[in-house]
């Protein structure tokens, strides 16, 4: 059997999303990554700021964004519109050609709305991996295209879905790495995984699953991180080759926390 061709899918969040000028330095860097990629971005600061402007209350719990039917109309107008369109016009400017898709689109992510018990999030989807359209996500990239997917998604029934980017970008490389060798990089402010969080030289640059266990249960490891590394092993586990975790900056060097599983 021939070896799968490689392909990079990126995934861009936190403050990184809303200052626009690092933004423009990643998505330069972003354009430079050599051979198929794909992007997944994020977007709650500003649609956090946004909804705060507007009068509508941002309820998190555990961190995460609890989406009424008012706020899913807001995360949709920010992801789907203007932050994936301003991505894809700049990285269209630099010579790259990018399509800027949500998960509804072609059937790309279909999800299913997040049990009501014991939390109630409301509008948000956990996506179904087996169901992704990957044939036509890979078509788009075999034309030479780069596909930008925002982080809303759909049930099937006509409703839309606030996701995690995160999780949209672990079930992405998951559902593309049987076609692809798949390399995922969650990339952020911080340098990657920290023994400290307040000292970007504390950085471990690799980490098994007993070793994030065990710096899970001592607390070195704690809140946003969790999912996050959740997430990448079991993408690890269904086929995704490799992840790494690590600052937008150092995108084209591979600087950062790589998992081993």
């Amino acid at each position: 059997m021939a070896e799968k061709d490689a392909l990079s899918i990126v995934k861009i969040g936190g403050n990184i999303v809303d200052n626009s000028e690092v933004l423009e330095s990643f998505l330069s860097d972003f354009h430079r990554l050599e051979g198929r990629k794909l992007l997944v971005h994020g977007g709650g600061v500003m649609a956090t700021k946004l909804s705060s402007q507007l009068g509508i209350e941002t309820k998190m719990i555990e961190g995460r964004r609890v989406t009424d039917e008012e706020t899913l109309k807001l995360v949709t107008m920010v992801y789907a519109g203007w932050i994936n369109k301003q991505m894809v016009a700049s990285l269209q400017k630099m010579g790259c050609n990018a399509i800027g898709l949500s998960g509804a689109d072609a059937n790309c992510i279909p999800s299913k709305r997040r049990n009501p018990e014991p939390i109630d999030y409301g509008f948000v989807g956990d996506p179904i991996t087996e169901k992704m359209n990957g044939k036509f996500i890979s078509m788009l990239i075999e034309n030479e295209a780069v596909p930008v997917f925002c982080a809303i998604t759909h049930d099937g029934n006509g409703s839309l879905l606030n996701t995690n980017a995160d999780t949209v970008a672990y079930s992405l490389a998951s559902a593309l790495s049987k076609y692809y060798r798949t390399t995922l990089f969650y990339c952020f402010e911080k340098e990657g995984v920290l023994r400290d969080v307040n000292d970007e030289d504390s950085l471990i640059s690799m980490i098994t699953f007993s070793e994030y266990l065990e710096l899970k249960s001592q607390g070195v490891i704690a809140g946003g991180m969790i999912p996050k590394i959740d997430n990448s092993f079991r993408a690890m586990e269904e086929g995704v080759s490799e992840v790494v975790i690590l600052h937008a900056k150092n995108l084209l060097n591979g600087k950062g926390t790589k998992l081993i599983l």
